[in-house]
């Protein structure tokens, strides 16, 4: 039978880490206690990891947005926690990007529009009984 100080006690650490978490990785208030330069600190290093992830598993994006892809990441990012994995996040970005930008400097916005449509599949690939049918088919066929 669960105590009730204990799940009170639950209910208040869950809160004050959702509470440092939001500090982290969405610019929210830092809970008292804190010390807010070494929490900025920590922030940054978040950010600049989450930036540099992307750019590894979208190195298409680091060819078309060159050096303006890490500030254009951190304003993104700001905004905008990370909810679904990397590849998520890069498309999400890459649309941001495309939505936010002005006027097409040397194509790169034409070129961004056409990388994010590459990206996006046009037909679930087959799962399951399909997929293993599918692979050894195209095995004999070799």
């Amino acid at each position: 039978m669960p105590d009730r100080d204990t799940d009170a006690a639950r209910e208040r650490l869950a809160a004050a880490q959702n509470a440092l978490l939001s500090a982290l990785v969405a610019g929210a208030t830092p809970p008292g206690g804190f010390d807010r330069r070494r929490l900025e600190v920590q922030r940054r290093a978040l950010l600049a990891k989450r930036a540099g992830v992307v750019a590894k598993v979208a190195p298409g994006l680091a060819d078309i947005l060159g050096e303006d892809l890490r500030p254009l990441f951190e304003a993104y990012a700001r905004e905008r926690p990370m909810t679904d994995g990397y590849r998520r996040d890069a498309l999400d970005f890459a649309a941001h990007v495309l939505d936010r930008s002005g006027p097409d400097v040397a194509g790169r916005r034409v070129r961004l529009a056409a990388w994010l449509d590459e990206q996006r599949p046009s037909d679930p690939a087959p799962r399951g009984l399909l997929r293993r049918l599918t692979s050894a088919f195209r095995k004999k066929d070799r």
